[in-house]
């Protein structure tokens, strides 16, 4: 009797040690569920901008980390917004702006942000695109890269993808249009651009046969030069002289004498400087002719109307 009695309250005295261990567990993830109830019901916004000052055309970035948040709302402070978490963002205008990051609708967060008015070019970027800036259909066209650089891809705007590659480059545009041609090099940070009107060819010129005389040729050439100084469609009278007579060389020699002594240049150049001067008469035009019977030479004598 007195062994049954000890057992039972080695029995009772387990029972109560179990009820303590789970009253002790119970109260334990108590703790821990309210823990984790006060860190997410007031988290701080964990957000940030890699840089407050930057130039246009520099990217704006922007990220954010909060704990738990699902939706988002980036204000830019120039009426623009994203939805996105992260991301970047370009100014369109210099200026100081306020971006506001909303997180799940009732968190925000601002940030003050400097967009200054250009970015500091470096010597490397210092390459340049020479050549004509008009063309016609069908007729191949010449540009040059100018500076430092060793490798030269051009994108001419017409196909959408790189046509040429080399520091010279030679593109036939197959429809007309206005056209703004890439080139990118391996020491340009950013794109050189560079714009071409193209035009269909005139039909309707009457046309000079280079065989029917030299004075002929020679008076049809200057008439040419004449309308560009006057003022007259360049693209007409340059292409026609460019086409007919100089078998496409833009870049023939032109030697002009007036009353400032005489220059050397390219044809391309030449016409380009008469439209820009005023009051200038053709007086006479001497050409060379190659054996294959294109204009190798231009000379020019000229002078200014007082």
């Amino acid at each position: 009797m007195e062994g049954t009695t000890r057992n039972n309250a080695i029995r009772s005295d387990n029972r109560n040690r179990v009820y303590l261990y789970i009253a002790l567990a119970v109260l334990l993830l108590a703790v821990v569920f309210l823990l984790i109830k006060l860190f997410f019901s007031n988290p701080q916004i964990n957000a940030h901008l890699l840089k407050n000052e930057i130039f246009l055309n520099e990217n704006l970035v922007y990220t954010d980390n909060t704990p738990g948040a699902s939706k988002w709302s980036w204000e830019f402070g120039d009426g623009n917004k994203s939805k996105e978490q992260s991301g970047y963002y370009r100014f369109r205008e210099a200026g100081t702006y306020l971006v506001r990051l909303t997180v799940d609708g009732d968190m925000q967060q601002q940030f003050a942000v400097v967009v200054k008015d250009t970015v500091p070019l470096v010597l490397a970027d210092s390459i340049r695109i020479s050549g004509p800036t008009a063309g016609v259909t069908g007729m191949q066209l010449r540009l040059e890269a100018e500076g430092d650089a060793n490798i030269f891809e051009w994108a001419f705007g017409e196909t959408g993808r790189v046509d040429v590659k080399g520091r010279n480059a030679y593109y036939t545009y197959r429809m007309p249009g206005r056209y703004t041609v890439t080139l990118r090099t391996d020491k340009s940070t950013v794109p050189v651009y560079y714009v071409l009107n193209i035009t269909e060819p005139l039909t309707d010129i009457g046309l000079v046969d280079p065989n029917a005389g030299g004075q002929a040729l020679m008076d049809d050439f200057k008439t040419r030069l004449q309308a560009i100084a006057n003022g007259a469609n360049f693209n007409t009278h340059y292409y026609y002289l460019v086409r007919k007579y100089l078998c496409n060389g833009e870049k023939t020699t032109a030697q002009a004498e007036d009353e400032t002594g005489r220059k050397n240049t390219d044809f391309y150049s030449y016409c380009i400087g008469l439209t820009f001067s005023k009051n200038v008469v053709i007086d006479e035009v001497s050409l060379t002719l190659s054996p294959s019977k294109c204009v190798s030479l231009v000379q020019v004598k000229q002078h200014r109307r007082s």
